[in-house]
């Protein structure tokens, strides 16, 4: 099996014993189970750390401030549509494009903190006006990361506003979904895009899950 391929396999172990390691230290009050699970975290860190060859300070950081029990982290993306073409923005960090979103923060309503990165990632305002889909995305085409990552996929309808990058994104523009830029694919698949677009043409589709 070639290093690609195993990759994947070893950061879901990881994750899942950073996991586990979590929920014990937040539960137990046994010294020694408490040790134990320290030592359990750490061997996620040093798997991490072996895997992304990257120093082991570095892979701590990941999940340094995760606290309480363990829960997949929440992304917002949202789909603002004019006739055939797609609003994205480039992020700074990669030089490629996306559907505007990113993590939910706490006290957010899902609808709210789409709308809110919207505006803040392209200038414009936007409403969500339908939940096209809600996907692990793990079980999807997207290159492997740390963090265990629910996707949520809003179709939103433009309120007002004009283009303007954000602090994290350098460009603003509208694209036919026939013909995307290239893309920030940690973010946003071209399948994904194109699957919201039919959301927003037959709005009685049911949304998508897993």
């Amino acid at each position: 099996m070639s290093p690609g391929a195993r990759t994947p396999a070893l950061l879901e172990w990881a994750r899942t014993l950073q996991a586990l390691a979590q929920n014990g230290l937040t539960f137990s009050r046994d010294p020694f189970d408490r040790e134990r699970y320290t030592q359990l975290q750490e061997l996620a860190v040093q798997m991490l750390s072996t895997e992304l060859a990257i120093p082991a300070d570095q892979a701590r950081a990941f999940w340094e401030g995760e606290r309480g029990y363990a829960t997949p982290k929440v992304d917002v993306r949202g789909g603002v549509f004019d006739g055939d073409q797609v609003l994205l923005v480039r992020e700074r960090s990669d030089g490629r494009w996306t559907l505007p979103g990113g993590w939910v923060d706490v006290n957010d309503a899902p609808s709210e903190a789409v709308a809110r990165e919207i505006h803040e990632e392209s200038g414009y305002h936007a409403r969500a006006v339908k939940l096209a889909a809600l996907v692990d995305k793990n079980r999807h085409p997207h290159p492997p990361g740390v963090y265990h990552i629910y996707k949520l996929f809003f179709v939103c309808e433009l309120t007002g506003g004009s283009p303007r990058a954000g602090e994290e994104t350098d460009a603003v523009a509208f694209f036919p979904v026939r013909a995307l830029p290239e893309l920030s694919t940690g973010r946003v698949l071209g399948p994904q895009i194109e699957r919201l677009y039919q959301h927003r043409l037959n709005p009685g589709l049911p949304t998508d899950f897993d």
